[in-house]
């Protein structure tokens, strides 16, 4: 998945991530700040970058602020702004 242009998902509410994808020319870069640095940073950049992994994204720049969001709403939250931000409908939907 090639992203396109800078999109996002998510809100700055408790209990969720703000998730901004834009372009880049090589390689993933995250930029993460979170009311749980000290204790989730890096599982919440793991869930980011497998993520992208997935979804076959190689080069992006990702800025995510994070409040205490679960894991799940991370991976979510990542797919909706990649989606966007590569401009695709194509959704691999899982029953």
């Amino acid at each position: 998945m090639k992203i396109v242009k800078t999109a996002q998902a998510g809100t700055v509410e408790s209990s969720d991530i703000v998730v901004k994808i834009e372009p880049r020319e090589e390689g993933v870069e995250i930029e993460l700040t979170s009311s749980v640095q000290q204790q989730y940073g890096t599982q919440i950049e793991n869930v980011i970058r497998e993520t992208l992994k997935e979804l076959g994204v190689t080069a992006a720049r990702v800025t995510a602020i994070d409040k205490g969001a679960l894991d799940c709403t991370v991976k979510a939250r990542t797919q909706a702004a990649a989606f966007r931000a590569a401009e695709s409908t194509d959704y691999p939907w899982k029953n």
